[in-house]
C-alpha cells in the first residue's frame, strides 16, 4: 500500500507530478489538504474523490479539481489503484493565468471535478506524451493550457472574441524574433511571457491567435526546420545536428523529426542526396 509521487517538472509557482497509487478496497480513505491549486488528470484506474464542493468517481480522462487550502478525501472503494498527472499552481500564479482567460471572474473552482471531455482529449494526450518523454518545456506550457481550458469550461465568464491589440501583436512579434534568434536554447512559456510583460495564459492565447501555434510548437517547428536544412546542406553527424538544434537526446530528435516531416532524419538526408 503506497503512493508514489515523481516530480516531472517545476518552476516558479508551478509543479507537475506523476502520481501512482496502489490503494484498494481494503485500505481506508485518506484525508488531506490541497497545499496549492490542483488539477489532476486521471490517466489510469479510478477512485472516489470528495470535497466540500462535491464528490465524484474519477475515471480515466476525468479531472480532479482542488483549491489551495481545501480539504479532500480519496478512496478506492470499488477497485485498486490509479495513476494521475497532477498540475499544482500557487494561488498567485493561478490567479495570473485566470486573469488572461477572457471574461473569467474568479480563480476558484465551482465544482470538485470534471468528467471526461472530448475538448480535452488532445491536450491530455499531449500531456501523457510529454510525461513519458520528460519534456519540461512542453509540460510547462501544457500546465497553463490545461488551467486555461478548465477555467474556460467551469468558470463564471463572459465570452469575448477580441482580436489582439496592436500592442499585443508587437509583443508577440518580439517573442517570435527572440525564438528565431535562440531556438536552440530553453525557452519556457513563463519566461517568454515575463519578457513580453504578459500573463502566461494571455501570452499563450495571443501567441496562438497571431501565429497559429503555441510557443512550444513554434520552438519545435523552428528547431526541426533548421535541422532539416543542415541535414540537406551538410555532412555533419545527425547527433551533432540534433544537439546543436536544442534537442537533449538523439531518440527524441528522431521521433519528433519523423512525426513532423514523415521520415527519419537519415532517410530525409538520403532523399536529398
Amino acid at each position: 500500500m503506497a503512493i508514489s509521487v515523481r516530480i516531472l517538472a517545476s518552476g516558479t509557482g508551478w509543479r507537475i507530478s506523476d502520481v501512482v497509487c496502489d490503494h484498494g478496497p481494503r485500505d481506508r480513505a485518506f484525508t488531506e489538504e490541497h497545499a496549492e491549486t490542483t488539477i489532476a488528470a486521471v490517466m489510469e484506474g479510478s477512485f472516489q474523490y470528495r470535497t466540500q464542493a462535491g464528490s465524484a468517481v474519477l475515471v480515466p480522462g476525468a479531472l480532479l479539481l482542488g483549491d489551495a487550502g481545501s480539504c479532500f478525501e480519496c478512496g478506492h472503494e470499488h477497485a485498486q489503484g490509479d495513476r494521475c498527472l497532477a498540475f499544482h499552481f500557487t494561488p498567485a500564479l493561478f490567479e495570473s493565468i485566470a486573469a488572461g482567460v477572457p471574461g473569467v471572474r474568479k480563480a476558484r473552482f465551482s465544482r470538485a471535478s470534471m468528467p471526461p471531455a472530448s475538448a480535452l482529449i488532445g491536450l491530455l494526450a499531449e500531456a501523457e506524451v510529454a510525461r513519458d518523454e520528460r519534456d519540461r518545456a512542453a509540460l510547462e506550457e501544457l500546465a497553463t493550457r490545461l488551467a486555461g481550458a478548465v477555467l474556460t469550461i467551469t468558470g463564471e465568464h463572459v465570452t469575448s472574441d477580441r482580436r489582439p491589440s496592436a500592442r499585443d501583436e508587437r509583443r508577440i512579434t518580439m517573442a517570435v524574433r527572440r525564438i528565431e534568434a535562440q531556438a536552440d536554447e530553453h525557452l519556457g512559456l513563463n519566461a517568454l511571457a515575463r519578457e513580453a510583460a504578459m500573463s502566461p495564459y494571455h501570452f499563450l492565447r495571443t501567441f496562438w491567435q497571431v501565429t497559429g501555434m503555441t510557443p512550444h510548437q513554434y520552438v519545435l517547428h523552428r528547431r526541426l526546420h533548421r535541422a532539416a536544412q543542415r541535414l540537406r546542406a551538410s555532412a555533419d553527424p545527425i547527433s551533432m545536428i540534433a544537439f546543436e538544434a536544442g534537442f537533449n537526446d538523439l531518440a527524441t530528435f528522431n521521433r519528433r523529426f519523423r512525426r513532423l516531416i514523415g521520415m527519419t532524419p537519415s532517410a530525409f538526408r538520403a532523399a536529398g542526396a
